[in-house]
């Protein structure tokens, strides 16, 4: 079993989104980019939020959860990932192995923005609320079902990380 700390917001990155996978690399912790809407009469948008940060080795992926689901963890030794919830919500949390350190943040309608998570932190998504949530990603390196670069524990593995909802 492993044990975290106490979770921190993660840090904020106002740089271009292109250079926020190396300095996430670097400062090993994710960094999170709030997007702002832009909004009219005809309704409003999220634009620009992985300009310059696409490779011709990544991938786009679109996943779906329930609600009380909670995916983690998991962990990636080259690939980092750029998270985005179009539909609902999702309670991110990253893990630290070395440091013990973590983060959580809740990204999504009322909270959006790109949680950039870099190799290799533990990381995952709970659902928060009672509907589904619409995780939208990309990752640096596309998926091979042969050699995936992907580690994974199990949801409860990490002691101490608050899934649940808190109260009070």
């Amino acid at each position: 079993m492993l044990t975290c700390k106490q979770p921190q917001k993660p840090t904020i990155w106002t740089g271009p989104i292109a250079e926020a996978d190396e300095a996430a690399r670097s400062c090993g912790e994710p960094l999170w980019t709030p997007a702002s809407y832009f909004v009219d009469d005809r309704g409003w948008s999220l634009m620009n939020l992985l300009s310059g940060a696409l490779s011709a080795q990544g991938q786009f992926n679109f996943s779906v959860q329930h609600p009380g689901v909670i995916k983690a963890w998991h962990r990636h030794a080259m690939q980092t990932d750029f998270w985005l919830c179009l539909n609902g919500h999702v309670k991110v949390g990253v893990f630290d192995q070395e440091s013990g350190r973590s983060w959580l943040q809740v990204i999504g309608e009322r909270s959006p923005g790109v949680m950039i998570i870099p190799p290799p932190l533990w990381h995952g998504a709970a659902t928060v609320g009672a509907e589904r949530a619409g995780l939208f990603y990309y990752v640096t390196r596309a998926y091979e079902p042969a050699k995936p670069d992907e580690e994974r524990l199990a949801h409860d593995a990490v002691s101490g990380f608050p899934w649940s909802t808190r109260h009070g």
